[in-house]
This record gives C-alpha cells, structure tokens and sequence, in this order.
C-alpha cells in the first residue's frame, strides 16, 4: 500500500505501522468512526430527491403485486449471481438452478461446486430473514451470522466462519489497501455497531453506503468481506428506507463499473473524497431502481403471458408457471415428485408447457430437464435500460 497516497488532513482515518511488513504492508489504515467529518453539499441533493423517488416508484411496483415472491426471487438470484462475479466467483445460471434444487457440498479446493455452492451460500444469506424468521437487528451479530451462512462448506471455510479475523489482511497482492490490524479490527466494529444503531443528520440511503464504505474499510473477516458488505447494504436500504422487501441491490451496478467502485472506495480513505462516492451510489440507485422496475414488469407480463397461453389447462401447469420464476429449470423426476403424480403424466405435462412455449427442454441432460429461457432473457440479460 502506498502511504504516500494517504493525504494528510483529507483521509478519513490514521496511518500505522506493522511490524515486520513487507514494503507493500508496512502501513495499515484504521478509518475514524463514523458519522464522517463531511458537510452535505447542495449539489448532491437533486441527485438524493431522484434517488428517493425512483426508489419509492420501486417499492409501489413490489407493494401491490399479489405475490411479490414472484419477482423477488429471480432479482436475488441475480445479485447473488454478480455480487459473486465482483469476487471472481463465475457460474452458469442454469446450472445455478440445477443445483439449487439439488445442493450439495464440494469435496476438494478443485470441487466445481465450490463456485455453485457459494453463489447458493449467497442466495440463502439475502433471504436469512425471509426464510429463516432472522429478526436480529442490523448488528455485528446478524453480519456474523451472514459471514457464517455464506462460507458454509465452501472454500474459505476454514477459515473461522462468523468469526471476525484475528489475523493481518489485504486487498491486492501487491497491497493495494491494507486495513487494520487484528487488535484493532474489535474497536474498530464496535464504533460501527454503534453507528448503525444511532441517528445523525445523513438521509437513511446515503447512511447506508457510508456503512458500506466503513465496513469495506475495516475488512473484519479473513475472507468474504466484500459479499458480506454488499448484503449488510441490501437490507440495511431496504429496513432503513422502509422498504417493503428488499427491491434494490446494487451489485450489477458495481459489478458494470467495477474498477470505479473499487477506486472510490479507496479514494474516501486517501482523500476524504466522500462527494464522488455517495454521488457514484445515488447514480447507482436511481439506475437499479429503474432497472428492477422495467425487469419486473417483464416478469409480470410473462406470467400473465404463460397463464394466458395455458387457458383451460390443469391447475398443476397454472401452478408449475408460478414455481417457474423461483427456480426455472425442472426435471421430469422432480416435476414427478412435486406433483405427487406418475413419470408418464409428469412428462406428458412438461411436454405441454414445451408446445405452449414456457419451457424449452435442455439437450444432454439425463434425466430429461426443461427450463425457461423467457425468464432467463429478462432475469439475466444486460442492458435492459438502453
């Protein structure tokens, strides 16, 4: 890391040394607590007001679906698949699914379902407190919890999962950024605990991307640091913003825009440059959120699509519609079982929602697998704004 890039009187924390450092981590950089040292500048408020009603527009979107599952689940399995991808970790989303029907834990470091595991790992730390009734507040104990459920059984797991690191880090080889030692990784977290149960003068959604600076900056765990931060940013926005669910996740904005997320982030601790971050995350905001909008109205309309096209057939394909936009990718087998019906019958349905166009059988797949590629399209395509 170079010092030398840590302005005097402009960066947002202190300088020390370590010990036996190579010339890259002879210097760590511990962050003043939070609330920053920052006056709000006017010009930042427009861009705050779009933010907020964008965000609103979204959240109305979500409010009155009959059933807003429909068009969660898909969202989260997008942001669990590129939150993943900002970290190196690259899957296939119809093998994703696949495996999500069925997981299972890697058995080597070399373990091709290692990647899938930890994007599954992903998916079920963004719905801790939908599925599993995880009411903890926003504390170092729910953000332990999610560290815990992200690394389970996967590479990295052994090292102290929901246990915050008792050992030096880095970002970058050669050190980019190097955040504070172990002895000081403790204050450091309490201050921000104490944060993100205070109130100050700072907007809820720009509160809660000064968090996300601050926990990135304190790096507490041994690995998954930057998951884990983007997940604590998904549901700090949603409770904080008082969401009905969480609509909005960032990750396909920082994941687009890689190299300049990364550069800010580094650029609040050098310069105190918060400006060009909080502005960055409001732009971010206003795009996901119009983004999601337009993806879930797809969403919408293809369900109303597949029904329409599906008109005098049984309830078990009105039903396997539905299930579609949570997992869309089906085998005969589990089709057989979630039914309760035989093979034949089983196939005979799944051929029928074939002709009517919902589903499109996967070539090479034994058992005999079928999934959507509408809902792919919409899910998974790029760009849907341009």
């Amino acid at each position: 890391m170079d010092a030398a890039a840590f302005k005097p009187g402009w960066m947002t924390g202190r300088l020390v040394p370590i010990p036996h450092g190579r010339p890259d981590t002879a210097v760590a950089f511990i962050p003043h607590p939070l609330p920053p040292q920052w006056t709000w500048p006017d010009r930042l408020w427009p861009l705050l007001l779009e933010a907020r009603i964008c965000l609103s527009r979204l959240d109305g979107t979500g409010k009155h679906l009959p059933n807003p599952e429909l068009l969660l689940r898909p969202m989260a399995n997008r942001e669990a698949q590129l939150s993943s991808q900002l970290e190196g970790t690259t899957t296939d989303p119809q093998q994703q699914v696949l495996f999500q029907i069925d997981p299972g834990y890697p058995i080597s470091v070399g373990d091709p379902k290692n990647a899938l595991r930890e994007v599954f790992n992903y998916q079920r730390a963004l719905r801790l407190r939908l599925d599993d009734g995880n009411q903890l507040p926003l504390s170092l104990r729910l953000i332990r919890d999610l560290h815990r459920t992200l690394l389970d059984g996967v590479r990295g797991s052994d090292q102290r999962p929901g246990e915050f690191r008792q050992i030096q880090n880095q970002i970058g080889r050669p050190a980019r950024y190097v955040p504070p030692p172990p002895a000081e990784v403790p204050g450091a977290l309490d201050a921000l605990e104490k944060y993100l149960h205070a109130s100050d003068r700072f907007d809820p959604l720009v509160r809660a991307f000064l968090v996300h600076y601050q926990f990135e900056a304190i790096h507490p765990f041994h690995d998954g640091n930057g998951r884990v931060g983007r997940l604590l940013l998904s549901l700090a926005i949603a409770e904080w913003c008082q969401l009905s669910s969480q609509w909005l996740y960032m990750s396909p904005y920082f994941e687009a825009r890689r190299d300049e997320y990364m550069n800010l982030l580094l650029a609040v601790s050098t310069d105190g440059a918060w400006e060009p971050w909080i502005g960055f995350c409001l732009q971010g905001v206003i795009a996901q959120a119009r983004d999601t909008e337009i993806r879930c109205d797809r969403l919408l309309a293809l369900q109303q699509d597949f029904h329409h096209r599906l008109r005098g057939g049984s309830l078990r394909l009105a039903q396997m519609v539905d299930r579609l936009f949570a997992t869309p990718v089906i085998s005969v087998p589990q089709y057989q079982r979630m039914f309760a019906i035989t093979h034949p019958t089983a196939r005979s349905d799944l051929r029928k929602l074939a002709a009517a166009g919902v589903v499109a059988q996967l070539p090479g797949y034994d058992p005999i697998t079928y999934y959507c590629p509408p809902i792919y399209d919409v899910t998974y395509g790029d760009g849907v704004l341009d």
